[in-house]
């Protein structure tokens, strides 16, 4: 990471909202392929399907204030037939959290957790990442839950989705969630692509199948990122009635992959991994909770 070491020496946030998280209540399990998956506190001990994540270091937190920390949390949310809300999980999860700690002042914690469309348990979460929202399917009472965390001081990051059919999908849940709100699509030069690192312009970031199919062959079969529609990143933006960013949607952007897939090859972490996923996803977290 010598890139974003040089970039980045210290970084403190000073927030409007406290980044108190409470332990979430346990998940009911899921079923992948037939059979029973369980998440655990420690997403390292995690048993459901391949990963790598074993491995991500574990630190320790400030021993005066030990849950005033920021934790990375994902949302569960149902989803139609082949949606999936734990896409690049766990690695991307542990994965950014380890290198906001290590790049960082801020005090992280080490386990990630995952928490349902719950009163409860969206309070105690400033900052939640949706992933692969374009199967989203939540009711009207799911969407209003979602609108008031954002408008009493959540934010939400949506990732990983690509071209307009899966802009589709994602419509009907936007629009239970925002029936009299739409998006503002971010220019090139808003705060959030200058916040911590300078990006030059707004990223995209591929998948590591991706780089390796363009790399090897000059060419790639993934219908996801060769869309005619997906070829230019979108930044969509929605902001509450003072002008705050509540929410921030990554069309036509993998973030999640760039975390997941940075042990993939040197090459991937050097070009996508180092460059992009995770300066795009420290501006992210350092606009969203300091704005």
């Amino acid at each position: 990471m010598n890139l974003l070491k040089r970039m980045l020496t210290c970084l403190a946030l000073f927030l409007g909202t406290p980044l108190l998280s409470e332990e979430a209540p346990p998940l009911i399990p899921m079923f992948y392929h037939g059979r029973e998956v369980h998440f655990p506190e420690d997403p390292r001990q995690f048993k459901g399907w391949r990963h790598f994540g074993q491995n991500t270091p574990l630190w320790q937190v400030s021993a005066e204030l030990p849950k005033d920390v920021f934790t990375f949390t994902r949302l569960r949310y149902p989803t139609r037939r082949g949606g999936r809300w734990t896409a690049d999980y766990p690695e991307a999860d542990l994965n950014f959290s380890f290198r906001l700690h290590q790049l960082t002042s801020v005090q992280v914690n080490p386990c990630p957790t995952i928490i349902d469309i719950e009163e409860k348990q969206l309070r105690g979460h400033p900052f939640l990442y949706v992933s692969e929202p374009g199967h989203m399917d939540i009711t009207t009472e799911q969407a209003r839950l979602l609108r008031d965390y954002m408008l009493n001081g959540g934010f939400i990051l949506m990732d990983d989705f690509w071209g307009g059919d899966e802009w589709k999908g994602f419509a009907p849940s936007f629009k239970k969630i925002w029936p009299d709100r739409n998006y503002v699509e971010l220019k090139p030069d808003h705060p959030i692509f200058h916040s911590v690192f300078n990006l030059t312009s707004p990223p995209q970031i591929h998948s590591n199948v991706y780089w390796q199919e363009m790399n090897q062959h000059g060419k790639t079969n993934m219908h996801n990122e060769i869309r005619p529609d997906s070829a230019t990143p979108r930044f969509r933006a929605v902001f509450d009635d003072r002008g705050r960013m509540v929410m921030l949607i990554c069309l036509n952007n993998d973030l999640g992959d760039g975390w997941e897939q940075e042990q993939s090859d040197p090459w991937y972490f050097t070009h996508v991994s180092e460059k992009h996923a995770y300066p795009l996803g420290i501006n992210i977290v350092f606009y969203a909770l300091t704005h």
